[in-house]
């Protein structure tokens, strides 16, 4: 019986939290469907009572949202082909490799997580401003300046590094035994055992890179070039009293999102798992 009361109380807490977390989204969805008018009731309702769905047709032509789409999928694309490639390349040195200072230089990339992004922002503008090859504002409002920065990121050859190393140390020495040098010991071995860290390693830059608000806001002039976070900003900011719209345009921006993380939830947990970076 006290077992019993025990796992009920869990999964009652269990359930209080998923609450508290789908609220929001549902109330974003719910505001999304109502009009003026039933916007301006108060309190307000839970359920539209005739919804609007002509929300989010005026909301997707109110601005040039399919450009937006297109620049962030053509820059999030570009920039998780670009990190699997030099995640997967740094973690396998970082985890196979013995050189001098391995662990020192590990460390000082794991110390450049810490700073926050706000503090190195205005001299990576002036950086990219005078890099010739993009344009009379040099980089500025390119697509170079918002991929090229980010082909690298330090999380992602964490979270390798961490994988790699779970493998048991008789898979080496087998690999080295049959005579497989380093190459074909990553594409033959390494990296088809590590599909569900890699699958991780996409859907976390996906997201970053999709939810990235500060840098394409300060790297980016023209509405050819933003993506679709800053476009959802500059929106909120012209149709600042239709809520409707709003919501509706926050609904289909972050439902990629949520498509992506449907299909690899289970390569996520099973990545976090082998990691030990669950809890």
């Amino acid at each position: 019986m006290k077992s019993l009361r025990r796992n009920w109380a869990v999964h009652l807490m269990l359930v209080v939290g998923a609450i508290s977390f789908l609220l929001p989204f549902y109330w974003m969805l719910n505001t999304s469907l109502k009009g003026p008018t039933e916007l301006a009731l108060s309190p307000p309702s839970w359920w539209p009572a005739m919804p609007r769905f002509e929300n989010y047709p005026d909301a997707w032509h109110a601005v040039p949202f399919p450009r937006y789409f297109l620049n962030t999928i053509l820059v999030a694309g570009s920039i998780v082909v670009g990190v699997v490639v030099t995640s997967g390349l740094s973690a396998f040195a970082f985890s196979f490799f013995r050189f001098r200072g391995r662990e020192g230089m590990f460390n000082t990339f794991l110390s450049t997580m810490m700073v926050p992004e706000p503090v190195y922002i205005i001299s990576s503008y002036i950086l990219l401003f005078n890099l010739p090859g993009g344009g009379r504002d040099g980089w500025i409002d390119n697509y170079s300046a918002l991929i090229v920065p980010w082909l690298a990121h330090v999380f992602s050859i964490f979270l390798l590094r961490q994988h790699f190393l779970s493998f048991p140390p008789d898979l080496v020495d087998a690999a080295v035994i049959d005579g497989c040098g380093p190459v074909r010991f990553l594409f033959s071995m390494v990296l088809p055992l590590s599909k569900a860290a890699l699958t991780t390693v996409c859907l976390f830059t996906f997201i970053n890179t999709w939810n990235s608000f500060l840098w394409p806001l300060v790297m980016t002039n023209s509405d050819s070039i933003r993506p679709i976070q800053v476009g959802l900003a500059f929106f909120a900011s012209e149709q600042g009293t239709e809520h409707g719209l709003m919501m509706a345009a926050a609904v289909f921006s972050i439902a990629p999102l949520l498509i992506a993380y449907f299909f690899a939830q289970k390569q996520i947990i099973e990545s976090l798992t082998h990691t030990g970076l669950k809890g």
